[in-house]
């Protein structure tokens, strides 16, 4: 019944000489994405904010894969400046980047707020990742061809972008707060690939319901779905299928989404050029920082 619903996919492409950095690489479709780069030969940054839990992945990856290059770095999405000397580190000991996979990010957790003050969900999962992808896009340009992943959600169909209120300080919802975050990161998808200038293509891709670390502040409701439908839910490996289809296929339409290792369509919304061009300028405006 599982394989009536998750697509198989494999490819025997290498990437040795190339360098990635995976986000939130420490648990779930972030550290098989990792596992997966490696294995291909490619020097892996995990860039995470637990460092623990980040060298125990790096360990595990060590012992599955023969002559892993990996490499652990701090990185809190959570605050602008974890951002900032994250970027610079990199700038010292990187020559090149050719794969940025912006796929950490939280989910319907109570609210909260960054160390810069906005809503967790629309911090981490698109301002902090917006962010890091404006520090990184030089880098990532002198070392094309490139590519940015921005991991987004089936989810982003219900999502709205509340300008009135990006950071839930009139209200909190946390499933609102989720899709407003991933509808974000197709539309963050659609404005980069242009201003990218053919030097570093962009995807976004959702993963698919998968069973991770990310599904713990799900209601009670939701978590007995999660038990009831199991069949439906991906394993990790799985979930980080669609990532490493667009990381490895040649030739991909750039700026697309990608569902179950095919292009797919998108929400009204994340079709929406106005909204796609304000959330941006908003983007740049909070974060102070100049992005044509």
């Amino acid at each position: 019944m599982h394989r009536l619903f998750t697509k198989s996919w494999s490819s025997d492409i290498r990437l040795d000489g190339k360098t990635a950095i995976v986000t939130g690489a420490n648990t779930g479709i972030g550290k098989e994405t990792a596992k997966d780069l490696a294995m291909r030969g490619a020097r892996v940054i995990l860039a995470c904010r637990d460092l623990l839990k980040a060298e125990q992945a790096a360990g595990d990856i060590s012992r599955d894969v023969e002559n892993a290059n990996v490499v652990v770095r701090k990185l809190d999405l959570a605050d602008t400046r974890s951002i900032c000397d994250f970027a610079e580190l990199i700038y010292n000991t990187e020559k090149s980047l050719h794969l940025l996979i912006n796929n950490a990010g939280v989910a319907m957790c109570p609210y909260s707020t960054t160390a810069d003050g906005f809503e967790t969900q629309f911090g981490v999962n698109h301002l902090g990742h917006f962010f890091l992808t404006f520090l990184l896009m030089d880098l990532l340009k002198h070392s094309a061809p490139s590519r940015v992943i921005n991991v987004s959600s089936l989810a982003h169909h219900m999502g709205k972008i509340h300008f009135e209120d990006l950071n839930s300080e009139k209200s909190y919802h946390p499933v609102k707060a989720y899709v407003q975050s991933k509808l974000a990161n197709i539309l963050f998808t659609r404005e980069l690939a242009p201003r990218a200038e053919g030097k570093s293509n962009v995807y976004a891709v959702d993963p698919g319901l998968v069973k991770t670390d990310i599904i713990r502040h799900l209601n009670k409701s939701l978590q007995f779905f999660v038990k009831t439908f199991g069949f439906l839910i991906k394993t990790a490996e799985e979930g980080a299928y669609t990532t490493l289809y667009c990381t490895l296929t040649p030739d991909l339409p750039t700026g697309a989404y990608y569902s179950n290792c095919a292009m797919a369509p998108y929400s009204r919304a994340a079709n929406d050029d106005n909204t796609a061009s304000r959330l941006w300028a908003v983007g740049c405006h909070l974060l102070g920082i100049h992005w044509k």
